[in-house]
């Protein structure tokens, strides 16, 4: 789908059928989709690049299903910024890419009828159970909404300070939750390698590739 922005009248083109905000390219407005309107609710401000070479636009394969970069969010901590990418998978679903500190993780929302522990009673060690896997409470971050591109699933007009407890597990899975909504929501997937997720559309920069 192609709208007209409200801000600026230059052509916004929707890649994900879902998609309920995007960012215009040209004007930086952050825009809400409602069926076929875009409603102009904000500026997005300008941010410091990211410094990895993935974008949106670029295209990659997890669990043997192709997936295209849509979206970005990125949040700051005390010890720097990560990225939330978006990506849509070639069978419709919607997954997310974390990018931090060249430690990478793909995830998706949890089923419905998974268990989400209370935010504030987790602590570091804790342990939690999801679909006969124990996952154990590894970091909990304090982290603070930067900036946006992109498509996403939801709007984030709303977001500013926000919790997230990351779970790890023997095998190599990973989970979060996710307290820049309300309630939380629960992601599940695991960690991968940049290597295995065969990244094309990459963003090229001085000292990437390593040489």
């Amino acid at each position: 789908m192609t709208a007209a922005c409200p801000g600026c009248g230059a052509p916004v083109t929707f890649r994900w059928a879902q998609a309920v905000q995007a960012t215009c390219p040209y004007c930086k407005g952050v825009l809400v989709r409602t069926d076929l309107d875009l409603a102009l609710v904000g500026r997005q401000a300008d941010f410091p690049r990211t410094g990895s070479p993935i974008q949106v636009g670029t295209t990659g394969r997890w669990r043997g299903t192709r997936f295209d970069v849509v979206g970005r969010l990125t949040y700051q901590w005390e010890r720097g910024r990560w990225n939330e990418w978006h990506c849509r998978l070639a069978d419709g679903r919607s997954a997310w890419l974390s990018d931090a500190q060249l430690e990478y993780a793909m995830t998706e929302v949890a089923p419905e009828d998974t268990p989400v522990p209370a935010l504030s009673r987790l602590g570091v060690g804790d342990v939690c159970g999801w679909h006969d896997q124990r996952y154990t409470v590894a970091t909990i971050t304090e982290a603070e909404y930067v900036g946006t591109e992109g498509e996403l699933p939801f709007t984030s007009t709303s977001r500013a300070r926000c919790r997230f407890v990351d779970f790890r597990h023997d095998a190599g899975r990973f989970a979060t939750l996710d307290g820049s909504e309300d309630p939380p929501v629960l992601y599940l997937g695991e960690y991968v390698d940049f290597a295995d997720l065969a990244l094309e559309g990459l963003r090229a920069f001085e000292g990437w590739p390593a040489p």
